[in-house]
């Protein structure tokens, strides 16, 4: 038996359970993982809120670190005594699991197992974008929005050491201070300013060649009014809800514009992909270029709590449910 925090029907955090569930020797392909820390990301809210429908009853949580157990028939990728590391996985919100092992990557000497649940989902999912989605050579400006959040914090570092420029937005001073020291060269508080006026004034009217919103709803238009003619709006999170519709001439009258709605499930699809991409990941962190910021830890059965923050945008950096 295993406690895992699961929920009954969408909704809100309330609808959040601390259960106890029935954990079965690994089958063929999987391995037993017991798990040391959780991350904390927006699209746990997607999938509890029915916005990302998924069969229920269902455990939260898509993001974990911590020591395989067991392991099931056929399975050579690891083994009893490793330490792992996955994301993308529904289900992580749990003490132990059972999951395909071809998912897992093993946490290198250097990398702790609450740093492996603050990052592999946001670290992955930063290296897909700028990497792949849109291969950030030095000396682009780009703009990310977000960018003191856990996602943020670790593209404005990477996106440094890349040598780009880097725009971010923030929806406080306090935080856009925490995105400026983590890499960023400029922060805009889209609360204070008109982000999309200040990004035209900082690249002198010619707008940047890639945005990265994860915002969604809330900065949509404002993100396609900074691109530059044949630049990529990269649309990859819902923060502030779904964007609407979108009319394909809108794109045409802002410059023949490219459009994308990617996801790390897709980028990391192939077990050489979620290598390569894992790979990338640990060597820059251990690099020292890019540091896993832990804003916020919570006690694994809190994590309605750990949602509420997160939900608010009370937080700051990566939160983990310490299990």
């Amino acid at each position: 038996m295993a406690k895992a925090i699961r929920f009954h029907q969408t909704g809100g955090p309330e609808v959040l359970c601390w259960e106890e569930v029935a954990l079965a020797d690994p089958g063929p392909g999987e391995a037993r993982v017991r798990h040391e820390a959780c991350g904390v990301n927006f699209v746990d809210v997607y999938q509890r809120s029915g916005l990302y429908p998924m069969p229920l009853p269902a455990c939260a949580g898509n993001e974990a670190a911590g020591v395989v157990e067991a392991v099931g028939p056929g399975v050579t990728v690891v083994q009893p005594g490793d330490r792992v590391a996955y994301a993308g996985v529904a289900g992580a919100a749990c003490e132990a699991r059972n999951l395909a092992a071809d998912r897992l990557c093993r946490l290198p000497d250097g990398i702790s197992a609450e740093q492996g649940a603050a990052m592999m989902l946001k670290g992955l999912t930063v290296q897909y974008l700028i990497r792949r989605t849109h291969r950030v050579q030095a000396g682009d400006t780009v703009l990310w929005h977000a960018a003191a959040g856990g996602v943020g914090l670790i593209a404005c570092q990477w996106l440094k050491a890349l040598g780009a420029v880097v725009i971010g937005t923030a929806g406080s001073d306090a935080k856009c201070r925490l995105a400026l020291a983590h890499g960023a060269d400029h922060c805009i508080n889209y609360h204070t300013e008109d982000f999309a006026a200040r990004v035209r004034e900082l690249t002198g009217g010619a707008g940047v060649p890639v945005v990265y919103d994860s915002v969604g709803q809330a900065t949509f238009a404002g993100s396609i009014a900074c691109l530059q003619p044949l630049g990529l709006m990269v649309s990859f999170g819902n923060a502030s809800g779904a964007v609407p519709p979108v009319d394909p001439g809108l794109l045409a009258r802002n410059g023949s514009l490219f459009l994308t709605r990617p996801s790390l499930g897709t980028y990391t699809a192939r077990r050489a992909d979620l290598e390569a991409g894992a790979r990338e990941l640990f060597e820059i962190v251990l690099s020292g270029k890019v540091r896993i910021a832990i804003g916020q830890r919570y006690a694994l059965r809190d994590a309605a709590q750990a949602y509420r923050d997160l939900e608010a945008r009370a937080t700051t950096g990566s939160g983990v449910l310490v299990v």
